[in-house]
């Protein structure tokens, strides 16, 4: 059975600790920061006609895209290419890991290696972000709602101006990003979106009261919404906090006259060992024929796009098979990029560890191996469960907000990492307290 890990407390000592309050008052400076940036425009657009013609690309990747910027994306602002240029490229360095023997090496080097990997991801973040800075540039263009264009003064000059402020938009968030991590509280990059999904929330809860005062829902039915809510939420923090434990023994060794080891600890094996990965890569690519289909809308010899989209719109039964397919397989695919049974059965032996009843070596990886695709079984099926909620909600109850999927699983992650990063450090701060006193009484 699957295992919670430990509670969480203390958080009203919080304003007592100086460092603490300071690194959350820092964090909450930069993400003021970035709320600010989406807010500022692209200069050369017609706000208005971008508004109705994203309106119209709901359901696509675009729409997706649209809610980790925190709508930075539908406004065009200098932050509309988000943080997703940099999650890419670090996906990406990331799996290079696997087939170059140099970036293998390199991860294996500690922090010098760290840096290194850092800095090839930071040139791979620009690489992307030109790339996609360049097609929307030309994609903006081409957009129109009834024959109005959405660029007021299609040129050259627009599209270098729109490539340079959107790329540099994703170059300063990366920065931030990477300030908050250092010094502030939590990963720089995941609250960065955290931030972006949470500025939605306000919006959503407020054309649900909307559609109750119209009459259109009924106080019933909008209590049943929030009851939901508050249901999947436990669930998924629940998952999200489960392990299997497999126990490790310590053989004993004799140094000196003193024996070592001989403990018993265990190996934590999460359930939902991929994270938001499976969904954010699944979307992206399910919803591909969607997205080029509105950047080549009544451009002849294109329309197979648009039939193909509309096969693949979301609440259609071949939608949610193909999703499901999708977030199963990388579910299993990222999960054995990221664990090696292998090295961890390696690393085992070396340190005199051991799995009771499993021979150390090569049976140990095999059940290591074993153990976690079973557990992977459980953490697809929840990762899917979850990730097709929005769409039964959206298609039978007509929910007015995407609830549920990516953007809950990456609310819960990066508020359960940032809030296990305070109770680090107040119980840090408690530890010196108390070896002070030891000293204090020792003199």
């Amino acid at each position: 059975m699957a295992k919670q890990a430990g509670n969480m407390g203390g958080l009203g000592d919080i304003g007592k600790i100086p460092e603490l309050k300071s690194r959350i008052l820092f964090t909450l400076g930069m993400l003021i920061v970035y709320r600010i940036g989406a807010h500022i425009p692209v200069p050369g657009i017609d706000a208005a006609i971008l508004a109705q013609f994203f309106n119209q690309a709901q359901g696509s990747l675009l729409g997706m895209f649209d809610m980790f910027s925190g709508g930075a994306l539908s406004r065009l602002t200098i932050f509309a290419l988000g943080i997703m240029p940099y999650i890419s490229a670090a996906i990406i360095i990331q799996l290079m890991t696997v087939v170059s023997p140099k970036l293998e090496q390199l991860k294996k080097e500690g922090e010098a290696g760290r840096r290194k990997i850092t800095e090839y991801t930071r040139y791979g973040t620009v690489l992307l972000a030109v790339f996609q800075a360049v097609g929307m540039s030309i994609g903006l263009e081409s957009f129109s709602v009834g024959g109005q264009s959405v660029v007021i003064d299609p040129s050259l000059g627009f599209k270098a101006m729109c490539v340079i402020t959107l790329v540099s938009g994703t170059v300063f968030l990366m920065w931030v990003g990477e300030q908050i991590t250092e010094r502030g509280i939590g990963n720089g990059i995941s609250l960065i979106i955290f931030a972006g999904i949470a500025a939605g929330l306000p919006a959503a809860v407020g054309g649900t009261l909307e559609l109750a005062r119209t009459g259109e829902y009924t106080p019933f039915t909008v209590l049943l919404l929030f009851a939901m809510a508050l249901l999947v939420t436990g669930v998924v923090v629940w998952f999200e906090r489960s392990q299997r434990r497999i126990p490790i023994q310590y053989a004993k060794r004799q140094v000196g006259n003193r024996l070592y080891g001989g403990k018993a600890s265990f190996l934590p094996l999460k359930v939902n060992t991929a994270g938001v990965i499976p969904p954010i890569f699944a979307s992206s690519l399910i919803l591909l024929p969607a997205t080029f289909a509105q950047f080549t809308k009544g451009v002849e010899g294109f329309t197979w796009l648009e039939d193909i989209s509309a096969i693949l719109s979301p609440g259609a039964w071949l939608y949610m098979v193909l999703f499901t397919a999708l977030i199963v397989f990388f579910c299993f695919f990222y999960t054995a990029i990221v664990f090696n049974p292998k090295d961890t059965a390696d690393n085992l032996k070396k340190n005199g560890g051991f799995i009771p009843g499993i021979r150390p070596g090569q049976k140990t990886a095999e059940y290591i191996d074993s153990v976690l695709t079973r557990i992977t079984v459980v953490g697809a099926i929840y990762v899917s469960l979850v990730c097709l909620l929005p769409q039964w909600l959206i298609s039978e109850l007509s929910v007015p907000f995407y609830f549920g999927g990516t953007s809950l699983l990456i609310v819960v992650v990066v508020t359960m990492d940032t809030m296990g990063q305070v109770q680090s450090h107040l119980l840090s701060h408690q530890y010196e307290g108390l070896m002070k006193q030891a000293r204090l009484k020792t003199r």
